[in-house]
């Protein structure tokens, strides 16, 4: 059995998440953490606007948040595209600590039978 390679993720964009962001507010007094629905539409946002695609026409098909994201975190948003797939990944640049995937996801592009 032969594995088909990985594909070769280009980084969209590097950011530091605010420690001021608002969704850390009530996530979690003395702790705070920064919710998996904010880091994934963070992401699909970078995404959109590298890749210039219209998200209406596509659909999250996976989406694992890995690792906790905390304010003042530096991010690296990373991406592969073809046609019908985009495979994408938001890593946390640590200091003295291999980047590690924070969130890692796929999208899919809706076919017009699959469309709402």
């Amino acid at each position: 059995m032969t594995c088909a390679p990985k594909p070769i993720m280009t980084c969209a964009r590097t950011f530091t998440v605010p420690v001021d962001h608002p969704a850390f507010a009530g996530h979690f007094p003395g702790m705070p953490l920064l919710p998996g629905a904010a880091l994934l539409d963070e992401a699909l946002h970078v995404l959109e606007e590298e890749l210039g695609f219209d998200p209406v026409e596509w659909q999250i098909t996976t989406a694992k948040f890995l690792e906790p994201v905390r304010p003042g975190d530096v991010l690296a948003v990373e991406h592969s595209a073809d046609n019908d797939v985009i495979r994408f990944a938001v890593r946390l640049a640590k200091p003295d600590v291999a980047e590690r995937a924070a969130l890692s996801g796929t999208l899919a592009r809706l076919h017009a039978a699959d469309a709402p």
